[in-house]
């Protein structure tokens, strides 16, 4: 197919959690433009505004800030005008309120729309009840929803998505930015990475690795990541006086974390489904430690069941079974041979189902697809 106009649509300018995103931006097809600004978009391409009178915008922020509104007329027409001026083939929304945010003005454009899900927006149940009639819009315009686990497919389905528009594609790993490492002579290191948040329940591993260190005194972790648990997680940390053996690291830039890699052992991630509802999609952090070569211990929990094999390329336990993954990681603490050949097998696994390229390619064959049929 010949080069394509793509609009890709995202809620935040930057976030260093959604390096997803970041990889579809810089890794499709197409004459791309990327819009951001909230769940719809405020911003165009240069980072002007869409709205392009000062009129339109005070009327736009009236209705948004103090009626609440979500269906904006001049937002939407704004958004129109921009898709046709830009001659765009086919919007792709990154997180289903975006989706469903932007459906009407696709609608009006004549545009198709492609809308990726990725976790919170099919099971946040607030943020669920608040677009669930802005969801069965989008679900019978767009041309395709992508899903990133076997839980979601059905879930969405569930939700009113029809069978046939969605397509399985979890988030790929650049494996050759993570190339298998070989963990056979390192020390008793785990690693965990990802947001303070309840769903990743950084206070379980916190938990668990106390039982670890209670049988194998010489176990180290290494805690990546902020968010609003962080506070809370070090303040356990000091409780169980942990402090000598746990390090909260903060965020760290990508050659860091493969310098931690490089000295662990075993990734760990403790991922359960939050009071909200909210639960994982498939987390890049498992794709990117299971592309290393990393034995990895994790929970029964969305898109991981896919990613980790368990008993055969790392170990999963029930959600808030502390003891049973403290039990694994001890299990990994003392057998290096072990771990390394979970690692092996893991790295594997991640190269044939969720390589970044294999990724782009069936988001490209979609996206072509929803022009070929618009």
């Amino acid at each position: 197919m010949e080069s394509f106009n793509l609009c890709i649509i995202k809620p935040n300018k930057d976030a260093f959690s959604e390096t997803f995103v970041q990889e579809h931006i810089n890794r499709l097809p197409g004459n791309k433009k990327v819009l951001y600004g909230g769940a719809f978009p405020v911003y165009d391409h240069e980072g002007n505004f869409l709205i392009r009178s000062k009129l339109g915008l005070i009327s736009y922020l009236i209705q948004k800030k103090i009626f609440k509104k979500k269906d904006i007329k001049v937002r939407t027409k704004a958004l129109v005008n921009y898709l046709k001026r830009e001659k765009t083939d086919v919007v792709f929304a990154e997180y289903g309120m975006v989706g469903a945010m932007v459906t009407s003005a696709c609608k009006i454009a004549g545009v198709p729309l492609v809308i990726h899900f990725h976790g919170a927006d099919v099971y946040h149940k607030k943020t669920v009840e608040a677009y669930h009639d802005l969801y069965q819009r989008a679900f019978n315009y767009a041309s395709a929803f992508i899903s990133v686990s076997a839980d979601m497919v059905t879930d969405l389905q569930v939700l009113g998505a029809p069978a046939n528009k969605i397509h399985l594609a979890s988030c790929g790993v650049d494996t050759n930015l993570f190339p298998q490492l070989d963990i056979s002579n390192t020390g008793q290191n785990f690693l965990s990475i990802g947001r303070f948040v309840e769903k990743k329940s950084p206070a379980s591993v916190v938990k668990a690795f106390k039982l670890v260190r209670e049988k194998v005194p010489g176990a180290k972790l290494w805690m990546v990541g902020q968010g609003p648990l962080f506070d809370e997680t070090k303040a356990l940390v000091t409780e169980l006086m942990l402090d000598e053996n746990i390090t909260l690291t903060g965020v760290l830039k990508t050659d860091e974390i493969k310098k931690l890699m490089r000295q662990s052992r075993c990734f760990v991630q403790h991922s359960v489904t939050a009071a909200s509802g909210d639960k994982e999609g498939t987390p890049v952090t498992i794709l990117e430690a299971g592309s290393s070569g990393l034995a990895i211990v994790s929970t029964q929990h969305s898109g991981i069941k896919e990613a980790v094999i368990n008993g055969q390329t790392g170990y999963l336990v029930p959600e808030h079974d502390i003891q049973g993954m403290a039990d694994y990681m001890i299990k990994i603490a003392n057998d290096v041979q072990l771990a390394s050949e979970l690692g092996i097998r893991e790295a594997a696994h991640i190269r044939e189902n969720y390589d970044i390229r294999h990724r782009i390619n069936t988001l490209t064959t979609i996206l072509q697809q929803a022009i070929k049929q618009n």
